[in-house]
Parts: C-alpha cells; sequence; structure tokens
C-alpha cells in the first residue's frame, strides 16, 4: 500500500504548518485561555480564508471534496501547535451530521455558513450518566401540533459556549438506550428556555452544559428521518475519533521534538544530558511509539472511506485504543525526562500532556474502545488478571 502524499496534499500540509506556525503560538493559547475565551476570531477567520474549514465538504456546498486523510494532515498541524479552535465540533461533528444527514435545502443554508467561517455550530449529545455510551439518550422531544418542544439535560458540549445552533439529539420514541427513536433537531442558541452553564475542561478548553426546559422548534429544524439518527450519529462519530487520533499524533510529535531539544540543552556534569546512553534509549523508545501511532492514525484515517463497516469501525476503534495508550506513554516520558521542568505550568511540555490525556477520553478511553472492539469481533472482552487471595492457616 503506498502511504505517500498527492502533491495536493503536501500543500495542504504544508500551507497549514505555515499558517499556524506564524499566527498561532503558545503564548497566545496561554493568553486565551487565561482570559476565558473559547477561540480566537482572528485565527478562525485566517482557516476559512484557507479553505481549511470546507476540505471535507462537496464542492457543490463550497467545500473542496477531500476525505479522511485531509483531515488528517489538519488536525496533526492543530495537534502539533496545540490549537484550541472548534474544528472538531463544528466542522466534523456538527458539520457531519448536516452534510450526512440534513436535507438539501438546510445544506445550502449551513454549509456555507460553516466553511466561511461566519456560522459556528456544536453538537449536543452527551448527557450525564451517558458516560461513553452513545445509544443512552434521555433528553425527549414531544410533538405539538407540526412542532416539537424538547426536554431534558445535555453535557460537555464541546466549544458551546461560542456556538450559535446547536444540533441536539433527542428522544422521539422508545426507551432510554434503543438503537431506534433519536431524532436530530437544530436549535438555535438564543431559544427561549434554553439555558446552559460554560466551564473550562482540563486542557483548557471550554464546554457547556445545556438545559432544554420546554424549547420549541418547528419541523423545519429536524435533521433527516424520524428516529433513525442513531446510525448517522455513530458514522459521525467515527470521523471525530479519526480526527482525534489525528490530533493525538501531532502532540505526540511535538511533544517527542520538545523533549529531544530539552536533551540536548540541558547539562549534566558537564556534558549535555543527551550523551548517557540511557536517556537516549527513553528517547528512542518515545520515536519509536510515536511513528506506530502515525501508522494507526493513518489506518484509522484512511478506513473513514472503505464501505466495509465492521472493519472500518474496528479499525477506528484500534487506532484509539493504541493511541489513547502511546499518548500517556509519550507523555509521561516527556514529563519524567524533563524533571521538575516538566511539573510547572509556564512549561509547554505539560500543556501538551494535559492534551493527549483529554483526546484520550473523547468518546471512551483506551479500556471502552478495546471493549467495544471485543463485542464487534464476537469475542470476550480483555481478561484482567486478579491477584488471588491468600489462604492464611487457622491457629
Amino acid at each position: 500500500m503506498n502511504f505517500s502524499l498527492s502533491e495536493e496534499q503536501k500543500m495542504l500540509k504544508d500551507s497549514v504548518d505555515r499558517f499556524l506556525e506564524k499566527n498561532y503560538s503558545f503564548d497566545l493559547r496561554q493568553s486565551m485561555i487565561e482570559e476565558r475565551q473559547t477561540m480566537s476570531g482572528e485565527v478562525w477567520e485566517g482557516l476559512a480564508g484557507l479553505g481549511l474549514l470546507g476540505v471535507s465538504f462537496p464542492e457543490e456546498y463550497g467545500g473542496f471534496g477531500g476525505g479522511g486523510i485531509e483531515t488528517m494532515l489538519i488536525m496533526e498541524s492543530m495537534g502539533n501547535h496545540l490549537v484550541i479552535e472548534p474544528y472538531v465540533s463544528t466542522v466534523i461533528l456538527a458539520g457531519g451530521l448536516v452534510n450526512k444527514g440534513a436535507a438539501d435545502w438546510q445544506k445550502q443554508i449551513i454549509l456555507p455558513g460553516i466553511i466561511d467561517g461566519s456560522m459556528l455550530i456544536s453538537f449536543a449529545h452527551m448527557e450525564p450518566g451517558s458516560r461513553f455510551n452513545l445509544e443512552r439518550v434521555q433528553t425527549v422531544a414531544k410533538p405539538d401540533g407540526n412542532n416539537w418542544v424538547l426536554e431534558g439535560q445535555k453535557s460537555i458540549v464541546l466549544h458551546g459556549p461560542v456556538a450559535e445552533k446547536l444540533i441536539v439529539s433527542a428522544r422521539t420514541s422508545g426507551e432510554v438506550e434503543d438503537q431506534d427513536g433519536v431524532t436530530l433537531f437544530i436549535v438555535e442558541c438564543d431559544e427561549e428556555n434554553l439555558g446552559g452553564h460554560e466551564y473550562p475542561l482540563y486542557d483548557g478548553t471550554r464546554a457547556l452544559d445545556v438545559q432544554l426546559n420546554g424549547v420549541r422548534v418547528g419541523p423545519e429544524s429536524v435533521i433527516g428521518q424520524l428516529g433513525k439518527a442513531m446510525p448517522l450519529i455513530s458514522e459521525v462519530v467515527d470521523h471525530a475519533m479519526a480526527a482525534f487520533c489525528a490530533e493525538a499524533v501531532g502532540v505526540m510529535e511535538r511533544t517527542q521534538q520538545m523533549t529531544l531539544e530539552y536533551l540536548k540543552t540541558r547539562k549534566q556534569f558537564g556534558v549535555p544530558i543527551s550523551r548517557f546512553q540511557v536517556l537516549q534509549h527513553r528517547a528512542v523508545d518515545m520515536f519509536i511509539t510515536l511513528e506506530q501511532a502515525r501508522s494507526m492514525a493513518v489506518l484509522a484515517s484512511g478506513s473513514l472511506a472503505s464501505t466495509d463497516l465492521s472493519e472500518k469501525k474496528k479499525a477506528i476503534l484500534a487506532a484509539k485504543d493504541f493511541i489513547g495508550r502511546a499518548g500517556r506513554a509519550v507523555g509521561q516520558e516527556a514529563i519524567q525526562l524533563h524533571g521538575g521542568m516538566g511539573m510547572t505550568q509556564e512549561l509547554a511540555i505539560g500543556h501538551y500532556f494535559k492534551r493527549l490525556e483529554a483526546i484520550d477520553l473523547m468518546f471512551g478511553n483506551s479500556q471502552h474502545q478495546r471493549r467495544e472492539f471485543a463485542k464487534l469481533s464476537n469475542q470476550e472482552g480483555p481478561v484482567e488478571y486478579v491477584q488471588p487471595r491468600k489462604k492464611w492457616k487457622q491457629i
């Protein structure tokens, strides 16, 4: 199989790298986090100007018709620079739901706004108590004539504080964890009876908890068929997981580079500590883990175009599992090799590690992905070793 990039893909990667290198510094990121900003309007406008917000959308709506590999290249660069912009939430999740499930007239309204950067949308799906179970939807939508009334709560809506629209999943029929019965609705964020609580996540990005207290929407707000949204949600979440895998590779790559540079400049006993063989071995282990993770990210992104749904799902689950564990290994090694400096807020390395930890939890950590892979393969889950209890003699 040929893993080399085409000329267009190389140009895409170079343009993203150059733009972020020039316009997105670690200091800018930290200042936004300290000022409780969810994103930079200037950076988002720049990404739109380069056409990056439309890479994954069809040309008929103003996009470029790119696939998983193009998205992977963008996300790697964003991970490299620790970008906090709402690319996954607006372009991949919400934009993906519209692109793959909405009516043509809805696409004509929404997709051009996403592509030119003027419209920010977030996907409100996860709920308190649902953890990583996508099918657990308690929010309900009750018919009221031709309209719908939404009641319920949504949690951890990524980049929700800056969204002007939400795509909300709600149950129109069935029980809490049924596959059928879930419908998607477009909700304006200025709707009456819609409340929210904004807060920072572990890695500095911001999210929103949403309360729907009888929010009324019209029939034109429905995306796709009534009660048939779960396959669409699952497909789009697969795309988001592949994107997070690519971002994690970018984060690990910069983490490995910064660690190697530190080893070359930090001196002990009059020589750079990179001269010590044991540290050389640990640096090599980091590089090998990074390259293995890169291969898994390519596998996940490349599989998105596959027509074999089972194999595609297994590739993404395997990649998310491996990259979650690889990110932790690389991040912990980087912190260790930086010594006490790695624990400070001023040094970037700790923030990169936090992002790796946050990515691991997105749509399920490594342990969850292994369980899902086992279910899909009709095998038993991973066997955990249990220390046998000691049998004490009676005295």
